[in-house]
């Protein structure tokens, strides 16, 4: 194979040298960073609620996830990024980062989400990627990251009112205005299509029934999840189209739409089986990805959701249709689809009772409703080959980005993290394989360039390249064995496995040096 690193004089002298060290677990890539097109970017990335912390300086407002997860002062749970950027984009261009993915608060951008510019947020944005151009790392930004201002959410139910649709796109003029020159890929909103898979994940105060008729309280099965989505594609297409005539030709960007996704086997050969899972497949991505090609849902969900799926007028399906520059996925795991008829049957009505499956990320595992996260490292790592390639025939092989793609080996022997890096090189191999099949896949991006607080599971997941020591108030960042592994795969080097300290490299902190 080409760029083998098994074949290189380099590898046999790290073989070496890491046998002098009596290192562990030993093992070559069976590809180097050369064997993907020049072209193609790596990355990693982060999101504002989870890195930047400073919830309450210099003029920010809670969202609404400082107020489901923490209360109104989440500043003592994060990665402190609002104080540490420098730093950490230092240790970026160290670790030879080809792009940064990040998203952009908006209760620090516009406190009161709509009005008034807050000049601190503006200023902080921009040093970021000022401080980003001067390393050389091109900005892949996010408008919405799973976070609204808590204003929004208390005057009108946030994404459960089509109000939102204006006020996003007002937020997104803002920053397409102070910092598009310097962002060469926008994301409008990322995962969508993870409000309808959640559940009880989906913080309650997302939702505010004094707002609406419908129950918000209730669960997953809710109406409300379909409205919300509604209203984020339309408020997605009208940042599309704003930019595109207004910004794009002078500042040369890209604009995206960013889904969760996973790829779907069926749990046996069964018809039921194999029908759920081409339901999942049209609720989970088509939900989504048909409305921004073709301008409306896709017709097995319209034919099963009826009326309780919105529709959109004939102007804003025109806005809809092709209001993409590129698709973009989060990838964690593939999963286990089976028939889930009966809770239609049992009276239950709803998203979950239309898409009528549940799921597992392993065969022997319970079901589950929530994001597929994994547990452990897949003997296949063809899903996400497969999942590319499903988007290519679907959708005529449009340039794809895999946003975010990790895995959380826990908090025991955190540094020497060895399950990280098979993981990481596994998925890494299979976007390889589907870029050299015809899949127009552009870039990657490991979830997270440091660890942060965790939607599911807080601290104790640590999905980082970096560790972060969230008891010491410093923040303290230390490369864990990834962190090496990545940076010297992005750096054409070998990628050979070993401990951090059979191979004598010092689990200290970058800063430190």
């Amino acid at each position: 194979m080409k760029g083998a690193a098994c074949s290189t004089p380099s590898v046999l002298l790290l073989l070496f040298l890491s046998l002098l060290f009596l290192a562990r677990g030993i093992f070559c890539s069976k590809f180097t960073r050369h064997d993907f097109p020049s072209t193609f970017v790596f990355g990693a990335g982060t999101s504002a609620f989870q890195y930047e912390g400073a919830t309450s300086e210099d003029g920010r407002t809670p969202s609404v996830l400082d107020v489901a997860f923490h209360g109104d002062n989440s500043t003592a749970l994060s990665a402190d990024g609002y104080h540490k950027y420098k730093e950490d984009i230092k240790v970026m261009s160290d670790t030879g980062l080809e792009a940064y993915r990040f998203s952009i608060s908006w209760s620090r951008l516009l406190p009161y989400g709509r009005g008034t510019v807050n000049e601190k947020g503006v200023q902080y944005y921009n040093s970021v990627l000022e401080e980003l151009a001067k390393r050389g790392i091109p900005a892949h930004v996010t408008l919405n990251h799973l976070d609204i201002p808590q204003v929004l959410q208390d005057e009108y139910g946030g994404w459960l009112s089509p109000k939102i649709v204006k006020d996003f796109k007002e937020f997104a003029d803002v920053c397409f205005r102070e910092f598009g020159s310097k962002v060469s890929h926008w994301t409008t909103i990322t995962e969508p299509n993870i409000i309808g898979l959640t559940g009880d994940f989906v913080p309650h105060s997302w939702c505010s029934p004094k707002f609406e008729t419908i129950n918000c309280y209730a669960d997953s099965s809710a109406d409300w999840i379909y409205i919300k989505v509604h209203n984020m594609l339309i408020a997605h297409s009208e940042a599309v189209r704003l930019y595109r005539t207004k910004y794009q030709r002078y500042q040369g960007g890209w604009i995206g739409l960013n889904i969760y996704s996973f790829w779907c086997q069926p749990f046996s050969n069964s018809s039921a089986d194999l029908e759920a899972t081409l339901r999942v497949k049209s609720f989970m991505f088509d939900w989504v990805l048909s409305p921004v090609t073709i301008g409306d849902y896709p017709e097995l969900m319209k034919s099963i959701a009826s009326t309780r799926l919105p529709s959109f007028t004939n102007s804003q399906s025109e806005v809809l249709k092709g209001s993409f520059d590129f698709m973009a996925i989060n990838y964690y795991a593939s999963g286990y689809i089976s028939d889930n008829s009966n809770s239609s049957k049992a009276g239950a009505s709803g998203f979950q009772a239309d898409m009528a499956a549940i799921m597992r990320v392993n065969k022997n595992d319970p079901p589950t409703m929530g994001p597929f996260l994994p547990t452990r490292v897949p003997e296949d790592f063809s899903g996400l080959e497969k999942m590319l390639h499903y988007l290519k025939e679907k959708y005529g092989n449009p340039p794809i980005y895999i946003h975010e793609n990790g895995f959380a080996a826990g908090l025991e022997n955190v540094l020497n993290d060895t399950a990280r890096i098979a993981y990481l090189e596994g998925y890494i191999g299979s976007t390889l394989e589907a870029s050299r099949s015809g899949v127009q896949v552009r870039g990657y991006f490991v979830w997270s360039f440091l660890d942060v607080y965790e939607f599911l599971g807080g601290y104790k997941k640590g999905f980082g390249l970096y560790h972060v020591d969230f008891d010491d108030e410093k923040r303290h960042r230390t490369p864990k064995l990834s962190a090496h592994w990545y940076s010297s795969f992005l750096k054409n080097n070998v990628s050979v496995v070993f401990s951090i300290e059979s191979a004598g490299l010092e689990a200290t902190s970058l800063y430190s040096q």
